[in-house]
Formats: C-alpha cells, sequence, structure tokens
C-alpha cells in the first residue's frame, strides 16, 4: 500500500478569516526597539535585509513569523514583502507605517504558507487594484483582505507546499550570503593592496611595512612609481555613447534580457541594451549610500539599463572588477551638483582625482580576485535559474493546479 496520498479537499475561505492582518502587537512608546525600514526590503525577496534600532513612538508592528507587505506605491507593485526572522525570542519590532502586517491563524494557516500566498499572483493583483490616493502615493486598503476568497489546503499539506518553495529559498540566500562574503574578501584585498599599500614586492613582502619608498601626491603619500590621475583615464563611461534601437527592435527584446532600473538603480524607461560585462552606477545623487560611496552594481551578460545610470567598463588592461572595487572605497559625495534632482554627472565622475598603480600591480591584483568575481558569477547565474524556479512553481502550489503528496500518517 503507498504510504502516500493525496489529500483531495481544500476549503475556501476568506482571507481575513484564515489570516491575521495588522495583529495587535504590543510595543511601549519611547521603547528602544528594531526598526525595519521599506528600503531594508528587496523586491520578491524573504529576507530582510537589514534594520535599525529606534525609540518606538508609532508605526507597524510584528514579531517573528510575521509577514511584512508594502501597501504604497511603488513598493507593493515592485514585490516588496518579506518573512519576519530577526528578532529574538518575545521581542517585538516596528517599521515604517507603509507596511501591512501578516501573520497565520493557528489551526488554519502556517507561517511561511502566509508570506508565500501574500506574494503569489492569486492576492497580489487584487490588493494592487485597491490602491486609492493621489498620484505617486497610492496605498492599498487592508479591508481589501476581507473580499478575497482564497482556497486553502490543510497544514500538512501547507507545510509540503512551504517545504519546496522554502528550499529553493533556502538556497538562493545561501548564494547571496556567500556572495556577500565574496566581496568582503574582494573589499578586504583591495584595501590591503590600494588603500594600505602592503601589496607584495618583488621579494613577495607586503610593500609599505617592508620599507617600500613613498612619496607625496595631492591624495597623500602613495608608492613610487604611483601617479594620481583622473578617472577617465581608467574607465569608459558610456553615458553619451549609446545607440538608441528602434521602437520596433525593442518591443522584440524588451522581457527577453534583465532590466536594471527601479529598485537596484534608478526608475525610468530603459532604451539601450548591452552585451558583456559592466559597472552600473546611479546617477541619481540621492541614491549615495549611507557611507558616502556610490550604489553600484556588478552586471554581466544582456540587459536593458535606463539612461539615468552610468554604465563603466575598464580601459585596456583595467579590469572592470579593479574600477568596482575602487569606487566601492571611494567617496563620491562631493561630486553631487542639483537640488531639485540631485545627480553625478558625467564630467564630474570623469574628473575624479583617483591614485593610479601601475599597469602590473593591476595585473597581477586581477589575478587574485578573478576566481572570486567569477565565484561571484556562478552563485548569481544560479540564483536567476532558481528564483525562476520558485515563480514559476508559486503559483501553481498555491492554487492547487500542482499537487504535492502528503504523508498520511499526517493526514487529518
Amino acid at each position: 500500500m503507498n504510504p502516500e496520498r493525496y489529500i483531495l479537499e481544500w476549503k475556501e475561505e476568506i482571507f481575513s478569516d484564515a489570516i491575521n492582518v495588522n495583529p495587535t502587537r504590543v510595543l511601549k512608546k519611547e521603547k528602544k526597539a528594531k526598526f525595519v525600514s521599506m528600503t531594508d526590503l528587496h523586491p520578491f525577496n524573504k529576507i530582510i535585509q537589514g534594520y535599525g534600532f529606534r525609540d518606538f513612538s508609532g508605526g507597524s508592528k510584528f514579531i517573528n513569523n510575521d509577514t511584512l507587505m508594502a501597501r504604497i506605491t511603488p513598493c507593493l507593485e515592485n514585490g516588496k514583502t518579506a518573512f519576519v526572522d530577526i528578532l529574538d525570542k518575545g521581542e517585538t519590532g516596528f517599521g515604517s507605517t507603509e507596511f501591512i502586517v501578516l501573520s497565520a491563524k493557528e489551526g488554519k494557516t502556517t507561517p511561511h504558507f502566509v508570506y508565500y500566498l501574500a506574494t503569489s499572483p492569486l492576492i497580489r493583483p487584487t490588493v494592487i487594484k485597491s490602491m486609492t490616493g493621489t498620484s505617486g502615493r497610492q496605498r492599498a486598503d487592508s479591508d481589501i483582505f476581507n473580499q478575497i476568497s482564497i482556497n486553502l489546503p490543510s497544514i500538512p499539506e501547507q507545510e509540503a507546499i512551504v517545504n519546496i518553495l522554502k528550499s529553493l529559498d533556502d538556497k538562493i540566500e545561501l548564494n547571496q550570503q556567500m556572495n556577500n562574503t565574496l566581496e568582503q574578501i574582494g573589499q578586504a584585498f583591495f584595501k590591503r593592496w590600494f588603500v594600505d599599500f602592503e601589496f607584495p614586492d618583488e621579494e613577495g613582502e607586503p610593500y609599505r611595512s617592508s620599507g617600500g619608498e613613498m612619496v607625496d601626491s595631492e591624495l597623500g603619500e602613495i608608492p613610487k612609481g604611483w601617479k594620481v590621475g583622473r578617472l577617465e583615464g581608467i574607465i569608459v563611461n558610456f553615458d553619451s555613447k549609446r545607440v538608441p534601437l528602434s521602437s520596433r527592435e525593442r518591443a522584440l527584446r524588451k522581457g527577453k534580457y534583465p532590466y536594471y532600473g527601479a529598485t537596484s538603480i534608478m526608475d525610468y524607461i530603459d532604451d539601450y541594451l548591452f552585451d558583456g560585462i559592466y559597472l552600473l552606477m546611479a546617477e541619481d545623487g540621492s541614491v549615495i549610500d549611507e557611507s558616502e560611496h556610490p550604489v553600484l552594481q556588478y552586471i554581466w551578460g544582456k540587459f536593458w539599463v535606463n539612461n539615468h545610470a552610468h554604465v563603466l567598463q575598464g580601459k585596456e588592461g583595467i579590469p572592470i572588477e579593479y574600477v568596482y572595487l575602487l569606487l566601492k572605497q571611494t567617496n563620491v559625495k562631493h561630486l553631487v551638483t542639483g537640488a531639485v534632482q540631485p545627480k553625478i554627472n558625467q564630467n564630474n565622475m570623469n574628473n575624479l582625482n583617483v591614485v593610479i598603480p601601475p599597469e602590473d600591480i593591476i595585473s597581477n591584483f586581477s589575478k587574485l580576485v578573478g576566481c572570486i568575481f567569477e565565484k561571484n558569477r556562478l552563485n548569481s547565474d544560479e540564483i536567476t535559474i532558481l528564483s525562476q524556479i520558485r515563480d514559476s512553481l508559486l503559483p501553481k502550489l498555491m492554487s492547487g493546479e500542482l499537487r504535492v503528496n502528503v504523508p498520511e500518517s499526517v493526514s487529518p
């Protein structure tokens, strides 16, 4: 006898009868607690990317195993929804007033199932259509959850569905953590070689601490034989060298390749297609991060990009990985101009003074970090594939179109 069987019965429920919407959470006024902002959520990413500490004065309150769903445009449309697992036992956190908080109801739903349901096309389009308000500040109405009807599997089948989707998300998160570690290693190597000047000398010893000769420059002491030059001496900036495609070509190619815009660099309509390994840098000066370094993305393959981002490559003999790590270390806040629309224009960026090592030093460094970035690319390619599999399975599993086996021993 087959020890497993399908549980066929799904029960129709009103969303708010099966899932708590903005449940009561206790947090005293002025109590310092973990705070999650809207920027701490990334589109269609289960993981909360960071948090701070603030004195509680208002906002959405949540505990572990809750789901945070953006309710304001464009964050809701972009898919900003995350699962809370950053708190200690018994701890309550809070966040943006623009979050809807969802939680499981005992005996009806499980926490992870709630998260996946909230990200599924069974729910999102209806919530998006409920948005009202002035242009640019539209918000979803929480009352919409009193009107949405869902077909709900049993708890054992919910857990089986979650096991499939969560295994994919766990692998995606592991790859992302690996890439974060790889980048930290690359930055540590860059700092040692090009900030501390402890690159290997001819004897293989750290240059500066082994008595390597230093000379004065406008950027401080640098190794003898190095120079100070403008950034345009080592990069090619495609900002003014793009060739627009015809409307027909754009129509044919859009949707075929990734587009980098609203959530990572900027939010404008793309006109240009690139192929290769590039570095994207935000032109919008308002997205300089807290450390005053630019928002950068290391991109490879074919991709679309809007016309409000700098697309960079290294000149001959200058690997883009070197440019990426250089700009990660460089304060560019002073390059930002414009009050109404802050931006880093191409001329200001090209005139940025940087320390330029001899080509053999850059070449040796490229060999050192090349394997790091190659592994980063392999991990990221796998993330793309896993995300596509998850996104394909999600609506089928959540609707019951694709069923999963549930052990008979745990069936109701």
